[in-house]
């Protein structure tokens, strides 16, 4: 039987082009070197090609029982946003004898989406502790009590997640682009294992809502769609998962007051039965989870939701002194001042000090394509945040800077000569071309 497989790096991905580095780097110390494991070790959630979930100096345990090693492989999607951390690099610009050498961990990283993330071979990425004193839960909402159905009952392992399998969609697309770019084989594989998943997840996860339709949370063990209404599915946008109406309808579920009424995005939804303002990860608001659901409306053309959800994230940061916690509370804004502190949010947080970096990202607009010698942009910043500007950001190696003025045209200076900029669109609510 294939050994088990796991979710939730702790620190997730940095957002989409600079993006799975929240993810991937916020926690991944092992950065790009792609530290994975080479063995299967019984009993362990160690596994060939599969990246770390946390790295400390000595176990860490608890008295319920909860015991982690000091090398932690306890996540199911760190690996595949590993994929997407290298793929963002290489579009950004690292020069090719750099990735070159880490193709042999990206084929591993692969193998392991192949061979270890479907241990019950239903097409689905799933994960459950066989530890016995592992994490419950291996996505990025790692806590006990983390996966309710609407009516805030548990869900049970194997846990199949929404956002993860747009990780395995999008890491299999964006490892199949490298292996193209490289001369590897596989790639026609993995888009086929990609169109695959897509079919499947229509099938099984879209649910009839409050709001109309939506992507379910998980499947439990018995494949039931977990049918709350979760910031998870903003993951799923520009992973390539969903079609162009479904992410215009993923969109619309996010700016519902139900998940958008507080300072960010809600972790989970006030209609369902498990919501609490100061849940971990049933209501409470994340700066990392709303920026990255941000950048990918932003991306994919959804501006009044993006604007929205960085609105409110600036608000936050303004109340937190420019130092966004953990997290904080998902009260209502229109009936609060400013958000609520969670007591024992960690401040600062790294996941938190990179979702600057993300907002940063989507204001300014700049997505770049140097495999392909040329760079988007679509700024988010002009008449509702205001002129931005950057100096300093690298782009195929080069220095440039990028400006935003009050009305939203964007400049690039110092761009080198074998990159073009197509030209700009005005702002509307149409997607950029898929990475």
């Amino acid at each position: 039987m294939a050994a088990p497989h796991r979710a939730a790096v702790v620190g997730r991905p940095i957002a989409h082009s600079l993006s799975p580095a929240i993810h991937s780097a916020g926690y991944a110390a092992a950065g790009l070197t792609g530290w994975s494991y080479t063995r299967i070790e019984a009993g362990a959630d160690e596994l060939p090609g599969k990246i770390l979930h946390e790295l400390r100096r000595h176990e860490l345990s608890f008295d319920n029982g909860l015991r982690l090693p000091p090398a932690y492989y306890g996540t199911v999607d760190a690996t595949m946003l590993w994929v997407g951390l290298l793929h963002d690099a290489w579009r950004w610009g690292l020069p090719a004898d750099q990735v070159e050498p880490l193709l042999p961990h990206l084929e591993a990283a692969l193998r392991w989406l192949d061979e270890h993330a479907d241990a019950d071979g239903d097409g689905f990425v799933e994960y459950i502790d066989t530890t016995g004193h592992g994490l419950a839960n291996q996505g990025w909402k790692d806590s006990g009590d983390a996966v309710r159905f609407r009516d805030a009952r548990l869900a049970a392992p194997p846990i199949v997640l929404a956002e993860v399998q747009g990780y395995a969609h999008q890491a299999a697309t964006n490892g199949a682009d490298l292996l193209d770019a490289f001369g590897r084989p596989g790639a026609d594989r993995w888009r086929a294992y990609a169109d695959r998943l897509a079919e499947r997840f229509r099938a099984a996860f879209w649910v009839d809502g409050r709001h109309g339709p939506q992507p379910a949370l998980a499947l439990d063990r018995d494949k039931r769609p977990v049918d709350s209404l979760t910031s998870n599915i903003g993951h799923l946008l520009g992973t390539g998962l969903l079609s162009d109406a479904e992410s215009t309808q993923v969109a619309a579920l996010l700016s519902t007051e139900a998940l958008a009424g507080g300072f960010g995005l809600r972790t989970m939804s006030t209609d369902d039965a498990g919501f609490s303002p100061l849940s971990y990860h049933c209501g409470s608001i994340w700066a990392h989870d709303t920026a990255i659901v941000l950048a990918g409306l932003a991306r994919a053309g959804h501006r009044a939701a993006a604007l929205r959800l960085a609105d409110g994230l600036l608000a936050a940061a303004e109340a937190f002194d420019y130092r966004l916690p953990e997290l904080y509370g998902g009260d209502d804004r229109s009936a609060l001042g400013r958000p609520v502190p969670y007591p024992a949010a960690c401040r600062p947080q790294a996941w938190s000090a990179a979702a600057a970096v993300l907002l940063l990202q989507a204001g300014l607009g700049v997505y770049p394509d140097v495999p392909n010698g040329r760079v988007d942009l679509r700024p988010l910043a002009g008449p509702e945040l205001g002129a931005l500007s950057a100096a300093g950001l690298r782009i195929a190696g080069a220095p440039v800077t990028v400006s935003v003025d009050h009305t939203g045209h964007p400049t690039l200076t110092d761009l080198p000569a074998t990159l073009h900029i197509p030209t700009p669109r005005p702002p509307s609510e149409t997607p950029l071309p898929r990475p």
